[in-house]
């Protein structure tokens, strides 16, 4: 009698994925298997807690402001404490830099680990109160020296990220995670509790059709932005223009590029000199996430994954998404670069 039971008996779900991923590199601890588990826990808690945010009455300001200077709402608190406390709890993590936190937090020393993990807790924030999708974004990486873990131990560039990732908490709550093998992509079954693999081995398109930025900067963006921009709505060759796009919630943004193709920017401008996105736990994961499916990442000078560092909430202009698209963009800045 063959089985007619709606239920997969076989499921491939996160944590057994990063089980039998840790399972064949030579020398695993199983130390960031732990870690990962322990990351996973927490967006699972952070999803729940957002579905009942209107009921909870989890919306509105807390009263204060994050040290990057945006105004922080009840959700960002809960997160961002759910996060520390599930990494710290993993036994893995030495160094913990996440936006809400002006310094690195360093894990106490009998539940200390190997790992580095950088994190903005809830992404797009702002959109809370209009439920526009909001994520987590994380990357982790390893503690290269043999001294007291401090915050100098985040200051490395994305090239040493050992895996990274996001949650997207929209009409379903998804993770996209890279232990630079690729990147594949998990939906929460609500019914388990469980993260299962939807999309194995992601790529990105070589080009899109799509761009996504916020046009009400235009007064500021320079001449390379501005011209990249006018090729793209009136197309020199006679072919059709880009549509636009722009949530305005990074992870939200970033995971339709990297399903659809196009790309994303976040340029510098006269307002912003430095570019207003964070290095290490904004762009870089992201950046990792993109490369890893085959796509770019620049801040249009270099590769975000070769920025080092200098301080943990660095500020770096971001542009990435399909190769094709991202490579005509600094065909521009060039071009700019050369009459300058």
């Amino acid at each position: 009698m063959s089985d007619k039971s709606p239920f997969e008996t076989d499921m491939l779900t996160l944590t057994r994925f990063v089980m039998e991923k840790g399972r064949r590199v030579k020398g695993a601890t199983g130390e960031l298997t732990q870690l990962l588990n322990s990351m996973l826990t927490a967006i699972k808690a952070i999803s729940s807690a957002v579905r009942k945010a209107g009921l909870a009455h989890m919306f509105g300001i807390a009263g204060t402001v994050n040290v990057t200077g945006d105004e922080v709402k009840k959700l960002d608190v809960l997160s961002n404490s759910l996060v520390i406390n599930m990494l710290q709890s993993s036994y893995s993590t030495c160094v913990l830099v996440t936006e809400e936190n002006k310094e690195a937090i360093i894990t106490p020393k009998d539940k200390r680990g190997k790992y580095v993990v950088c994190f903005d807790p809830l992404d797009g924030s702002s959109n809370i109160d209009c439920l526009a999708p909001i994520g987590t974004i994380f990357a982790i990486y390893k503690k290269e020296t043999d001294e007291e873990p401090s915050e100098k131990d985040a200051l490395q560039p994305g090239r040493n990220i050992v895996a990274a990732g996001y949650a997207l908490y929209g009409s379903a709550t998804l993770v996209a995670l890279s232990t630079g093998q690729g990147v594949d992509c998990f939906m929460l079954d609500p019914g388990l509790g469980e993260f299962i693999l939807v999309d194995r081995d992601v790529k990105i398109k070589k080009k899109g059709k799509v761009y996504s930025l916020n046009e009400g900067y235009a007064k500021y963006f320079d001449p390379a932005m501005t011209e990249y921009l006018q090729k793209k709505k009136f197309p020199e060759d006679g072919s059709s223009p880009y549509g636009a796009r722009y949530v305005g919630s990074m992870v939200a943004d970033v995971h339709r590029t990297l399903m659809y193709g196009g790309i994303f920017m976040y340029p510098a401008n006269q307002k912003s000199p430095k570019g207003k996105l964070r290095l290490l736990y904004e762009c870089n994961p992201m950046a990792f996430i993109i490369e890893q499916a085959g796509g770019m990442a620049t801040t249009g000078t270099e590769a975000v994954l070769d920025v080092k560092p200098e301080n943990i909430h660095q500020r770096v202009p971001l542009i990435l998404g399909s190769p094709d698209d991202v490579q005509e963009y600094l065909a521009c800045v060039q071009k700019h670069q050369k009459s300058s």
